[in-house]
């Protein structure tokens, strides 16, 4: 009898519990719904769910790609100036400048009047092999035209950029021939030198011009200092003037080589990196040289890291203007498509504390891009008492008094020098007249100025060609309104950039630092500063070995 009751109340019963499970499931999905909801619908989601939904119910088509490489840099703009996406057409372009060689045809270039003109061929390259000479304006690339708006260094780099060992025909146009010219360029590695110059400023003093810092800087670095062992040079003036950074590692590997063993070069913190110390291991072959480094507003980040370790260490006179500021510390992270983001994780310190990086407000790019020209209008340029230091004051090994505040200000200031400087010459100047002219100048006269072998003895035969006089007239041809009295003030500003572009044209770069590196106030203080007991105090514990350890005496790593 129970049993049959049981048996008639079961179904009830599991039906019962059916409903109490809907029930009890629905409290807990609307409960918790809203938190899901929202972790769902926030940060990256939401961005990922915008693109879809643009994607499939947008009025028009649109290109997603092309939407997401514009909004990137906008989202990164609002973190800190340094924090960048590259494009995955434009990595191996913004990546070439630190690698130690890219595959290519081997000509320098600019472009002049729509055209692409090849003002150097690099002596043993592809170019060079195949017969394409100085002069020579490229008009076809793989049987395309190439002239016209079209013509940028981006789309030419697009062009004659290539896997190592493919072919590209390249049509040209050549000085006092008819038609076009067509050479098969065999594609090559193309080094890429960040040492620009090695020589000797006088009998004693040895200068190495370093414009970057990539992969091969540290190994081209010891490769001038032997150049400079071989002249017999006792000083040593690294110019970092203009030197934009790069590599932390060769900045580290460098001073490593002017260091005693256990000195810290420089270290690096962020909120999600704990700090690391980069020191000297003591192997260095040139630890008691006496040495100059000469900065700029235009020495950043790596170059900064250097000055600052020589500078925090006592190891050198710095010499010149307040560098950049540049002391935010980027990591890469490549997306699949090959595009990649330049992350700020962390920031650089030099050994005595200080912070590299100038101050920023986020998002605010436009203030910090101004920067400079803020620091001219405010007089830095011309007066070091003009120069603001933000932060406290920090010492140096030996106890000297430095700033931080962002940048590496100089032991020794070198004021900018504008006495000849007027608006007809910053208007030659800017329109790029000069640039023109010398080019044009060079391509009339290149079989007569290919005799000069040298620096010097093309500088004298320039200098008594009368070619201010001939750029006047032609800048006043070309738009450029004729100023006479400002022609004479600015006439030895003229004559010294024409020359110093033709000196270009015809010869290399190294020879064009040398002539403009005759006059420069710059090198000259660098050059005081060993005449006077300065650079003794700074490097007073290394007194003792000064006299049996000078740079020529000192035998090179390999």
């Amino acid at each position: 009898m129970n049993q049959n009751k049981n048996n008639r109340f079961m179904p009830l019963l599991m039906a019962l519990c059916v409903v109490i499970g809907i029930l009890i499931g629905t409290f807990y999905a609307n409960h918790f719904s809203g938190n899901r909801l929202n972790i769902i619908n926030s940060g990256s989601s939401r961005l990922s769910n915008l693109l879809h939904i643009i994607d499939d119910q947008y009025v028009d088509s649109v290109n997603i790609d092309e939407l997401v490489d514009k909004a990137i840099p906008e989202i990164l703009s609002e973190l800190d100036p340094h924090s960048v996406y590259i494009s995955a057409k434009d990595v191996q372009l913004a990546t070439d400048d630190l690698k130690g060689s890219f595959s290519g045809v081997g000509i320098e270039f600019n472009i002049r009047q729509d055209t692409l003109r090849i003002q150097n061929v690099i002596k043993d390259g592809p170019a060079d092999k195949a017969g394409l000479l100085a002069g020579d304006k490229v008009v076809s690339v793989n049987g395309k035209a190439f002239v016209g708006k079209e013509v940028t260094n981006e789309e030419a780099m697009h062009r004659l950029k290539g896997p190592k060992d493919s072919k590209v025909k390249i049509g040209v146009k050549r000085y006092g021939e008819k038609g076009v010219k067509m050479f098969t360029v065999t594609r090559g590695d193309i080094a890429v030198k960040s040492v620009s110059a090695t020589y000797m400023l006088n009998d004693s003093t040895g200068y190495i011009r370093i414009k970057s810092f990539g992969e091969r800087t540290y190994a081209e670095m010891l490769a001038a200092l032997q150049t400079l062992n071989i002249q017999g040079a006792d000083h040593l003036v690294i110019d970092l003037r203009d030197n934009g950074g790069g590599i932390l590692e060769s900045a580290v590997q460098m001073s490593n080589e002017f260091l005693p063993k256990n000195r810290l070069i420089v270290y690096t913190q962020g909120r999600k990196s704990p700090r690391i110390d980069y020191r000297s291991d003591g192997k260095g072959s040139y630890q008691h040289i006496p040495m100059v480094v000469l900065i700029n507003e235009g020495s950043a980040s790596a170059a900064e890291i250097f000055a600052g370790a020589m500078q925090d260490n006592d190891r050198a006179v710095i010499v010149g203007r307040r560098s950049f500021g540049k002391g935010l510390v980027q990591q890469q992270i490549q997306f699949n498509d090959g595009s990649l983001i330049r992350l700020t994780i962390a920031r650089y310190y030099t050994p005595s504390g200080r912070c590299i990086q100038k101050p920023f407000k986020p998002g605010d790019n436009a203030d910090y891009e101004k920067d400079i020209l803020t620091r001219y209008q405010h007089g830095e340029f011309f007066s070091q008492d003009s120069i603001k230091h933000e932060g406290p004051a920090y010492h140096t090994q030996n106890g000297r008094i430095v700033y931080g505040g962002g940048g590496i200000t100089p032991d020794t200031f070198v004021p900018e020098d504008t006495s000849k400087v007027t608006s007809y010459y910053k208007e030659a100047v800017m329109s790029g007249l000069i640039l023109q002219y010398a080019f044009n100048y060079t391509d009339s006269n290149r079989k007569k100025l290919s005799g000069f072998g040298k620096m010097l003895p093309l500088a004298n035969y320039l200098e008594h060609q009368n070619l201010v006089s001939d750029f006047v007239n032609f800048a006043e041809k070309n738009g450029l309104r004729r100023r006479n009295l400002m022609i004479m003030r600015s006439h030895s500003l003229l004559q010294d950039y024409l020359n110093s572009r033709i000196i270009y044209n015809i010869l290399d770069e190294q020879a064009w630092i040398e002539y403009v590196n005759r006059d420069d106030t710059t090198i000259k203080a660098a050059v005081n500063v060993f005449r006077s007991p300065s650079i003794l105090l700074l490097n007073s514990q290394q007194k003792a070995h000064r006299q049996t350890d000078s740079l020529h005496k000192t035998t090179p790593r390999r």
